[in-house]
């Protein structure tokens, strides 16, 4: 007994002495430069983008992996990943095939503009497949190539204006690439504190998101693409309950803050992921309770009937409807009240951020010394907008001032308001 024990260990031992040197043998081989200059002119052949990379390694502890470390993919600007992690799929190891179990990426920063480059790249070399699902993917060729799962680590996305957001994230994926379970967890930058998770079933994914001290629920569905290249179409329903508006606000400080209740429709058709944002059309209506508008003051507006930059304006309740159409956003059927006004209108938010529109206020007659509505002119930008009568109403309000200094002013605004929109339909413009 004593000497099969012997055997076993001396076997055993011997085993690992081989694997050590074939790792040895293997890190020796591929952490050489040559080896490297492959790697970066396969992967730059590949992503249709200079590829560099500062060493290549490979891993036995904790779990036999192949990484590449200093990951630079030279778009303007550069995306740059600290590691990736690649690790196989020990059956098809063994069944003497390649497949991917999982992909680790840590510490990356991923600008906007570059990931809109890279996908304007793979677009051009035609490497990019629109989320289609065949009706047979265990039998695509590429399926063996695409992760089971996909971990991010420390991971900064950074927005066109330059805003970040990192996050945590770990996603469970088909043969065909298609999520079935993801947990994503925002911990520093906008939205910061949120969680969010998503679940399949069939073509359907349920949606649960916790920010803002409020929740985000509803199902998102994808109809897959008929043949490759082909568009394929998005479409939900989201729910979304006490939010406060601030916390999600990608503007600092924030336009708008308050509690958010909204009911949301969203849909999209395109063969490309790169231009979803671009097509993503949503229909919301919402509520935000005690809401305060930053940076006007609407009040100090109808009072002073001129420009009006800075303050707030606070209201007891604020609601409408939103329309976004790729980049643009559309505000309509606004209506806001609180103790001394309210008021209505319409505002577009164009994808410059600039803002235009037009609100009527009405202020109480204590305030006022009249209960006409006064139409004013938005503008700006969501970073700095701003409120003025319209050309129409200025020259209607100053000549209710002559007339009758305090409650001309008011009247004259709205009427003058009312006949330049009549000039307007009479010589069409």
């Amino acid at each position: 007994m004593k000497r099969i024990f012997k055997w076993i260990l001396l076997t055993g031992l011997a085993l690992l002495l081989l694997l050590a040197v074939g790792v040895w043998v293997v890190q020796r081989w591929i952490g050489t430069d040559d080896f490297k200059a492959r790697a970066e002119r396969e992967a730059s052949t590949t992503l249709g983008v200079a590829v560099t990379l500062s060493r290549i390694e490979v891993d036995v502890w904790p779990l036999p992996a192949v990484a590449l470390a200093g990951v630079q993919i030279q778009t303007r600007p550069a995306l740059t990943l600290e590691r990736i992690e690649v690790r196989p799929a020990w059956r098809g190891l063994l069944q003497g095939r390649l497949e991917l179990a999982t992909v680790l990426v840590r510490r990356a920063s991923l600008p906007q503009a570059g990931v809109d480059a890279l996908l304007q790249a793979l677009q051009k070399k035609k490497h990019i497949t629109p989320v289609p699902r065949g009706p047979e993917p265990e039998n695509t060729t590429n399926s063996h190539y695409i992760p089971r799962r996909t971990v991010l680590d420390h991971v900064t996305w950074v927005s066109a204006r330059g805003a970040s957001m990192t996050l945590d994230a770990d996603a469970l994926l088909d043969a065909q690439g298609l999520p079935d379970d993801v947990s994503v967890k925002i911990l520093q930058g906008q939205l910061k504190g949120a969680t969010a998770r998503l679940l399949r079933q069939g073509n359907d994914w349920t949606v649960a998101m916790a920010v803002g001290g409020g929740t985000v629920k509803g199902t998102v569905q994808l109809q897959p693409a008929p043949k490759a290249g082909a568009p394929f179409s998005l479409k939900g329903q989201l729910e979304t309950r006490a939010v406060e508006v601030a916390a999600v606000a990608s503007t600092a400080p924030p336009v708008l803050s308050g509690r958010l209740d909204a009911s949301t429709t969203l849909s999209a058709r395109t063969a490309s992921l790169g231009a979803l944002a671009d097509v993503l059309q949503t229909q919301s209506k919402f509520t935000v309770r005690n809401a305060v508008v930053h940076g006007i003051d609407l009040e100090k507006a109808v009072k002073t009937v001129g420009l009006s930059r800075g303050g707030q304006t606070p209201l007891d309740t604020l609601a409408g409807q939103v329309n976004t159409q790729g980049r643009t956003v559309h505000l309509t059927n606004l209506v806001a009240s609180s103790g001394v006004l309210s008021a209505s209108g319409n505002v577009t938010v164009a994808p410059s951020r600039a803002l235009s529109g037009r609100v009527s206020v009405d202020l109480a007659a204590a305030a006022l010394g009249s209960a006409v509505a006064v139409p004013l002119a938005v503008g700006g930008t969501l970073d700095a907008p701003e409120v003025n009568l319209t050309r129409s109403a200025l020259i209607g309000a100053a000549l209710g001032t002559v007339v009758m200094p305090g409650v001309g002013t008011g009247a004259g605004a709205s009427l003058g308001d009312k006949v330049g929109s009549g000039l307007k339909k009479l010589f069409g413009n």
